[in-house]
């Protein structure tokens, strides 16, 4: 989608105009106009190259292996979807009311 647009972008632009906007990139040793990051740019730098990492909740979450039988899981995916949440969250919810039923 992004190629689409940037190609419609220079297709709808003249020649002279591309040349003009990109003038500032033929020049030479453009390097030398560049600087060391402040402290504020420097963490906001951080912030973007961060990969979005998965939401905490509690006291951190902890990655477990289950086997489960295959159509539990697929009638369970499809209660999952249509109630709207993620399957890892209808577990969450089923583990909570059965923690819940027990009193604990």
């Amino acid at each position: 989608m992004k190629q689409t647009t940037n190609k419609r972008l220079r297709a709808a632009r003249s020649a002279d105009e591309l040349a003009r906007l990109t003038a500032e990139f033929d020049r030479e040793n453009v390097v030398d106009e560049f600087h060391a990051l402040s402290p504020a740019s420097r963490r906001r730098w951080a912030n973007v190259k961060r990969k979005p990492g998965r939401p905490r909740k509690g006291r951190g979450v902890k990655v477990i292996s289950v086997s489960v039988e295959r159509t539990l899981l697929a009638r369970s995916d499809a209660v999952a979807r249509r109630m709207g949440v993620t399957r890892a969250g209808l577990i969450e919810r089923g583990l909570k009311a059965i923690l819940a039923a027990q009193g604990e």
